[in-house]
């Protein structure tokens, strides 16, 4: 298989597996097969195929409704958190990598003690002072993101200041934020995409991560770490109610990582030599 089919075929998976979550999250908005917060005690933990494409919980409530409107709650979270990420962190990697001397020193400093702080633990701050939440697990996590983007936007970009276009436009009297603007940010655009997907994928996992140990979304909200939360106790009874939400994020996060191997062949340019 040459290396051409290889990034397609990620691309593909990839798009396909994200394309469906992102379609059911979509379709939830305006419909779900039954009320995610309808109590049906009859109709508990009913078996796939048992008049319920994916089965019911404890409290009766449609597996298939659960995983779609979830679906919402794991996307928004993980989109607005790598946003968080790129929007702050992006600006602070540029302003390091252009700014040099002390100014360098402080942001990656910076970026250390960021490091040291997982987003779990951020998450367990921000809510022993404003509560669990969904917004609050954006926070968190978006906090994780900033330098993870600043480290990866500063390394790409001092590669850069050094080469003979970036002198030319100094030659110019080009300043150093124009300069970054217009020629260090879409030069490494692709990487910063690439990199984009990767969190995106972690996102999903960290927001179930923190609704799984109640500081993510709360109940009546669905979301696929409380769904796993839920299931501890009745696995045996029921193992449906731990392998539909597990089985869910386990597809994203492929579909991503998948995603973003394909979008890294594709946009990185020396493999785009290789295969012509």
């Amino acid at each position: 298989m040459t290396r051409s089919q290889r990034w397609n075929w990620s691309l593909v998976i990839g798009l396909a597996l994200v394309s469906v979550f992102a379609i059911g999250a979509l379709i939830s908005l305006f419909w779900t097969p039954h009320d995610v917060t309808a109590i049906n005690i009859a109709s508990r933990l009913k078996l796939p195929g048992q008049g319920y494409v994916l089965g019911t919980d404890h409290y009766g409530r449609d597996m298939l409704s659960m995983i779609m409107a979830g679906a919402q709650t794991s996307i928004a979270v993980a989109i607005l958190a790598v946003g968080i990420g790129m929007a702050l962190g992006v600006p602070l990697g540029l302003a390091a990598a252009a700014g040099r001397g002390w100014l360098d020193e402080l942001i990656m400093r910076g970026n250390d003690l960021a490091f040291a702080f997982p987003a779990l633990v951020i998450a367990i701050l921000i809510t022993a002072v404003f509560g669990a939440s969904a917004v609050n697990a954006i926070i968190a996590i978006g906090i994780f993101n900033i330098p993870v983007f600043a480290r990866l936007t500063r390394g790409a970009a001092l590669s850069l200041w050094t080469r003979d276009f970036i002198l030319a436009a100094r030659v110019a009297g080009k300043g150093k934020v124009r300069i970054s603007a217009e020629h260090i940010l879409p030069n490494i655009a692709n990487l910063l995409i690439v990199q984009g997907t990767i969190q995106f994928s972690l996102g999903i996992l960290a927001e179930a991560g923190l609704s799984y140990v109640g500081l993510g979304a709360q109940p009546p909200t669905p979301s696929w770490g409380r769904m796993l939360a839920d299931s501890q106790t009745l696995v045996g009874l029921a193992p449906h109610l731990a392998l539909v939400p597990g089985l869910a994020i386990i597809l994203t996060v492929l579909g991503l990582n998948l995603l973003g191997d394909g979008l890294r062949d594709l946009l990185d340019p020396k493999l785009r030599a290789v295969r012509s």
